[in-house]
């Protein structure tokens, strides 16, 4: 391979064969990392209008909240398809398509007319969402200096809280000024960036190296490390339960709950959501030292020990409090999922495997919703989100203790003689 990326950027001086400028590495996980913010702004609006949705709709909130479950379970089929394109032809054009796609999908939201369309609209929505972030994760951390990994790995999941964040400020400025469809109108503009993928973002070496001749040849690697991806989907199972489970309706239990009036359930929500991006970029820099279980269980051990402040805050402080702490250690576990998934994988399928087990476990844990919902009327909603997240963090310490990592994992064959090892 020569010193040029396949799709004509400028040659450049490099130790190696697979090594990127710094610019190109800079561009590659910024892309990444815009990508999924948009992708989860464009999630997380709904959150926050459950209650507007329902009125204009004429529908029980129950049925907007199942809306959120259908899109979480159509996240796996968006990552097979933009999987397969993505170890078959590349990170780039697959990760444009993708953006573009959940793009016009989330405008039209804002367009739906009645209930049975914004259902449909929601679906296609899920198959996007569930595209970027396997393409995304593997373009970035194949493209990411070893050394520097984690924490590149914790900026990157940061975005999913970047976007929460970005839609809590808009339930805040949009929705009360200009109404819930202008919530969804706002969330056509990652159609953008595609342009600066296409200009600045250089196709991944690492793909390059490993690419497979067929998509047959992808499906054989991946079914003959069936093994692998059956622990990363119980892992990621896990993991949906303890982000979605601790998220997705708890604007909702502080207004049902306590009373808090929305525009101060906002201010709560971007408070816990700057907790969510420090927890992710610190965690994600300590599993450099730590290593990657380790530093996943010591944010674990944080999200647990401050649940009582979180579900049981006799006050509106102590409940920011604790939702800032739980954030942090919420997205700080989640901060190390994309290095330590895509370290795990074989290199021939990296853009499948890791997204794929990822989506699964969003399908597989897509009832949390409903089931913390159901809980409410037998156990009151402090106890319904307590009680579910008490069992769940103490399963999911357990299924890390007891896999495996692959710290530092090179992604790329420096010299000609070495060969491909698969872990």
């Amino acid at each position: 391979m020569g010193g040029s990326c396949s799709d004509g950027l400028p040659s450049m001086t490099a130790p190696s064969p697979s090594a990127l400028t710094r610019s190109q590495q800079w561009h590659a996980v910024s892309a990444s990392f815009l990508g999924w913010v948009l992708d989860a702004f464009d999630f997380f609006v709904l959150v926050f209008m459950i209650d507007t949705l329902a009125t204009h709709f004429q529908v029980d909130k129950s049925r907007i909240v199942d809306t959120i479950t259908y899109t979480l379970a159509m996240r796996p089929l968006g990552a097979v398809i933009f999987g397969l394109l993505a170890d078959r032809y590349g990170r780039r054009k697959p990760f444009m398509a993708n953006v573009i796609f959940f793009s016009i999908v989330e405008l039209l939201c804002g367009f739906a007319p009645n209930y049975t369309v914004f259902v449909m609209l929601r679906v296609l929505y899920g198959i996007g969402m569930g595209g970027e972030w396997g393409v995304g994760a593997s373009l970035a951390m194949e493209s990411a200096p070893r050394k520097w990994r984690g924490i590149l790995s914790g900026i990157v999941q940061s975005g999913y809280s970047i976007g929460y964040l970005l839609a809590a400020i808009a339930a805040r400025l949009v929705l009360p000024f200009w109404g819930w469809r202008a919530m969804f109108w706002v969330g056509g503009i990652p159609a953008l960036l595609a342009f600066y993928i296409r200009l600045k973002v250089p196709e991944s070496k690492a793909w390059e190296q490993h690419r497979a001749p067929t998509v047959g040849a992808i499906m054989r690697t991946a079914s003959g490390h069936w093994k692998i991806f059956s622990y990363l989907v119980l892992l990621m199972t896990l993991m949906t339960f303890l982000s979605h489970g601790t998220q997705d309706l708890y604007p909702d239990f502080l207004k049902t709950a306590h009373g808090v009036v929305p525009s101060v359930v906002a201010y709560i929500a971007i408070l816990y959501n700057v907790g969510a991006i420090l927890g992710a970029i610190t965690f994600g820099h300590f599993s450099e030292a730590w290593g990657r279980r380790r530093s996943m269980i010591a944010s674990l051990v944080l999200s647990l020990a401050v649940i009582p402040a979180w579900a049981f805050g006799g006050s509106i402080g102590v409940l920011a409090l604790g939702a800032f702490v739980m954030q942090a250690g919420v997205q700080g576990a989640w901060g190390i999922i994309p290095a330590h998934l895509n370290e795990l994988v074989p290199d021939a399928v990296r853009g499948l495997m890791p997204g794929f087990a990822y989506q699964l476990g969003v399908l597989f844990a897509s009832p949390v919703n409903r089931i913390e919902y159901a809980l409410k009327g037998r156990l009151g909603y402090a106890w319904a989100l307590a009680a579910f997240e008490i069992t769940n963090i103490v399963l999911l310490i357990t299924v890390v203790a007891l896999g495996k990592e692959n710290k530092g994992r090179s992604f790329v064959r420096e010299h000609a003689h070495e060969v491909e090892r698969s872990p």
